[in-house]
């Protein structure tokens, strides 16, 4: 059998990601549930790494569409120093812990959601398995419907895990009355297009690393600038990164990075910058003329009509703000796993051996 691979598992995720918006029901109604039956005002989503990123993004979905009360949380940080409600207007049954760990054995998310039941918080969990060790703490299990993926860092598990809470905010908004059925139908029926359409979104990054990768992978830096929904993009950019390619590499909101980082800003450094269509677009564009005076390696992802250039990345598909970071993260996918092959990194194999993440 031939040995698993990050690029292997990447490129599964057009038809992955078919499968779990088939299968919906399965991962949605039990949240939905939930939700519904313990009349929950206020959700805290956790997770470490991949997790947290993606816990990021659900906390957007839940306050934009379900217009609920909604943060995303380091587990330890939280378990150490947090408080579910500083307002003291909620009781704890009103309000719901939600861990998302692919593996399940993710020691920081285990122990919060341990002492979130203890507390007697509500608490569900979105793993892998129905069965792995973090459903030993949870009121009710969602299945992630990811399959497996051995190799240390995640991909289809990010983007799996993306269309998951997607979907759960999508079906509470049209349960809690904020989404009517026509804009319900459409969500769906746009999930589903971008879905159809995911392997030119995989085409498209591919090639777009190919014509860049020369400069990509001989920069001293890069830095990775997000904005509204796609900071929690930027961040996961920086991880698989990190994780894979194993350049210095850092994630900023946009107007942030002008305040201070642009002083180290010289011409081997590369920027990356995810366009999604809010309010700061044309602030955006507006930045990148300005830093493209200091380096030439300045790329911009989007989906919007903007002028060509080789260095961005324009997709054909077309898609809302919502969608688009299940778009985004991919460049960031080939960034990672081609250039740790280009440069000689096998990304299947773990150079920190000490077990301190994961519960064995």
């Amino acid at each position: 059998m031939d040995k698993p691979t990050v690029l292997g598992y990447m490129r599964e995720q057009p038809q992955r990601l078919a499968d779990v918006f088939m299968n919906r029901e399965e991962f949605v109604q039990p949240f939905v549930n939930a939700m519904l039956r313990n009349k929950i005002k206020k959700v805290i989503f956790f997770g470490s790494g991949t997790s947290y990123n993606v816990s990021v993004i659900a906390a957007y979905y839940f306050r934009h569409l379900v217009h609920i009360s909604a943060e995303a949380q380091y587990p330890t940080v939280f378990k150490n120093y947090g408080n579910a409600d500083d307002t003291g207007l909620l009781k704890s049954d009103q309000i719901l812990f939600v861990g998302i760990s692919q593996s399940g054995t993710s020691v920081s998310t285990v122990e919060v959601m341990q002492q979130a039941k203890e507390r007697g918080y509500h608490t569900l969990a979105l793993s892998g398995s129905l069965n792995s060790y973090i459903m030993q703490f949870v009121d009710t299990r969602a299945h992630l419907l990811v399959g497996d993926e051995l190799t240390p860092p995640e991909t289809k598990g990010y983007t799996v895990s993306l269309l998951s809470v997607y979907l759960w905010a999508v079906e509470c908004a049209y349960e809690f009355g904020q989404m009517s059925k026509a804009e319900y139908d459409q969500a769906l029926r746009e999930t589903n297009e971008l879905i159809m359409n995911f392997q030119s979104i995989m085409d498209e990054s591919e090639a777009w690393y190919e014509r860049n990768k020369t400069t990509i992978v001989n920069s001293d830096r890069i830095n990775i600038l997000g904005y509204g929904i796609d900071y929690g993009t930027a961040l996961e950019g920086q991880l698989k990164i990190g994780e894979m390619l194993r350049l210095p590499t850092l994630s900023y909101e946009m107007e942030e990075y002008s305040h201070g980082p642009t002083m180290a800003l010289c011409k081997n450094q590369t920027i990356f910058m995810i366009g999604s269509q809010e309010a700061e677009f044309e602030r955006m564009l507006k930045f990148s003329e300005a830093f493209r005076q200091y380096s030439d390696r300045v790329h911009i992802i989007t989906c919007a009509e903007i002028a060509n250039d080789s260095r961005d990345l324009i997709f054909t598909h077309k898609a809302n703000k919502y969608l688009a970071p299940l778009m985004y993260t991919i460049p960031f996918q080939f960034v990672a796993a081609k250039g740790a092959l280009d440069i000689g990194i096998d990304t299947g194999i773990d150079p920190f051996e000490i077990p301190l993440a994961h519960y064995e």
